[in-house]
């Protein structure tokens, strides 16, 4: 377990986290922090730019686009990368990388060089999540010095992106989204740079670079997310559609007989011969797909149907990731005594019966009723994710761990994008379906897409009759909830053929040996 010349390589990464200052670690959380805001911050600058630069929604909606294609493009790199270069340095270089990204968002003089600015931005950016893990939590004994911090930015981050984006467009404009990050880059990125010595550096015996597997994943990801990104807009049998959520899964097919065939595939799936592994994934996903998509769905409740501002809106989903680190906090430290599933089965019933509750959220409901519903999903996700965490990466070795995190990313942003863009799909189709059943029984007939009641419909309308129609999207939201809970529960009963519990630190009687015997036991 020793390391060449004194230098830590990937073997000795249960030294490494355990010399991660509170500073450093803060540069390691500030990165995906950063990453995973500018993923949707964008989405409430939309409107801004279009108007600054004259262009149409269809042009600039690739501002956002082209960041996430871009980031699950080089996503699948991400093993490959940390093994050859080492977490640390790669890490670094992101880090520098987007942060200048970030800067030419900031002074994009065309719409033209901001989507290639931003394509930049996704490009470097992909890696700082996994590699950000590789270093915090893919470590044994390295969750032991983890502060819940972690937690609350994979939860905190998606929710906090368009109240940030609201608040520095109106004091400073649209270019504010963008330079905030270069302080924080710069300040996390020197924070960095003075730990290089004790932040893992290449293995010792690299990977060879898996060109035709990376290109085949890559391209699967890419098609697969844009497909399911312009599904539930222009239709899943468009042609804008369906030509990219059909092929992308085939690819992904192709890419798994590739990797089971390959010694060095871009992301091994062999890992995945663990069974509380792959267990521990599958819940994982679906505890994301049930986050995600109620971070989609209150917003649009909210605004649409409740009729409340973006920044009230954007407070009710605060308090959630605040929560999320209590949890993940107790989750931690249950973890030192309890096995891995009574936590993560405890974790996942409350987070199906919590996300039950929004059963009872209707159009008067008050928004700090909704914050105190999702403030128990943030607590019941933090529970569950770290032990989750700890479940996914305590059967692999030292080799496997950067495949492990890498595949733990790409299965998030499947199951996330895919998932919501389903869910999204339903809920329009539920609304739609109660909305036209309110009108057909009034004798009124609105034709135009979706349900036609534009702002100017709705005005020439009863009071009464505009009373029913918001208790028809609200029975759609219902529908959608409740789909989301049975999903849940879902989650609960896998989470039943969970095994063992975290590996301990050294300090906590860590040994070779008895991770051997504890994997044995699992499996």
């Amino acid at each position: 377990m020793g390391s060449s010349q004194g230098t830590p390589s990937i073997s000795d990464s249960h030294l490494v986290a355990r010399k991660l200052t509170p500073a450093v670690q803060f540069g390691l959380i500030a990165g995906p922090f950063l990453s995973m805001i500018d993923s949707n911050v964008v989405n409430v600058a939309l409107p801004v730019i279009m108007s600054d630069f004259h262009s149409s929604l269809s042009d600039v909606q690739w501002i956002l686009s082209g960041y996430l294609l871009a980031l699950a493009a080089i996503l699948v790199s991400s093993a490959y990368f940390s093994k050859r270069f080492g977490a640390g340095r790669v890490y670094f270089l992101s880090l520098i990388g987007f942060t200048g990204a970030s800067a030419l968002c900031a002074l994009a003089p065309s719409l033209g060089f901001l989507i290639g600015a931003r394509v930049l931005q996704g490009a470097v950016g992909a890696l700082l999540v996994p590699l950000a893990m590789d270093m915090l939590l893919g470590r044994e004994g390295a969750a032991r010095s983890i502060s819940p911090v972690f937690g609350i930015v994979l939860f905190l981050a998606p929710a906090l992106g368009p109240t940030v984006g609201g608040f520095l467009i109106a004091i400073a404009g649209w270019p504010a989204i963008f330079l905030i990050n270069v302080p924080i880059g710069i300040v996390s990125a020197v924070l960095v740079s003075r730990s290089l010595s004790v932040l893992p550096v290449r293995s010792n015996k690299p990977p060879r670079f898996d060109v035709v597997g990376s290109l085949v994943l890559a391209d699967g990801l890419v098609l697969t997310l844009y497909g399911a990104s312009e599904g539930p807009l222009v239709g899943w049998l468009s042609s804008e559609s369906w030509p990219y959520w059909t092929s992308g899964p085939v690819l992904l097919v192709v890419y798994a007989l590739w990797a089971i065939r390959r010694a060095d595939p871009a992301v091994s799936l062999k890992l995945l011969r663990h069974r509380q592994t792959a267990l521990a994934l599958a819940v994982t996903s679906v505890a994301a797909v049930v986050l995600f998509a109620v971070l989609f769905l209150i917003p649009v409740f909210m605004e649409e149907i409740q009729g409340v501002s973006a920044m009230i809106t954007g407070l009710t989903l605060l308090p959630q990731g605040v929560v999320t680190g209590v949890g993940t906090l107790l989750g931690e430290k249950l973890s030192r005594t309890w096995k891995t599933r009574p936590i993560s089965f405890v974790g996942m019933s409350t987070l199906t019966g919590t996300t039950a509750l929004l059963l009872t959220v209707d159009i008067h409901t008050p928004f700090w009723l909704i914050a105190t519903i999702l403030s128990g999903r943030g607590l019941a996700l933090g529970l569950t994710i770290q032990p989750l965490l700890y479940a996914t990466i305590g059967n692999l070795t030292g080799g496997e761990v950067p495949d492990g995190n890498t595949l733990f990313n790409v299965l998030e942003r499947l199951g996330g994008s895919v998932g919501i863009s389903l869910l999204a799909t339903f809920f329009q189709l539920s609304e739609q379906n109660y909305v036209s059943a309110v009108l057909s029984q009034n004798g009124i007939s609105i034709q135009g897409s979706g349900s036609g009641l534009t702002s100017s419909v709705l005005s020439s309308l009863p009071a009464s009759l505009v009373s029913q129609l918001a208790g028809a999207a609200v029975h759609g939201f219902h529908d959608t909830v409740l789909l989301l809970t049975l999903l849940s529960l879902l989650g609960v009963l896998m989470s039943l053929g969970l095994r063992g519990r975290p590996v301990p630190a050294r300090s906590d009687g860590w040994s070779e040996k008895k991770v051997r015997e504890d994997r044995v036991g699992v499996l």
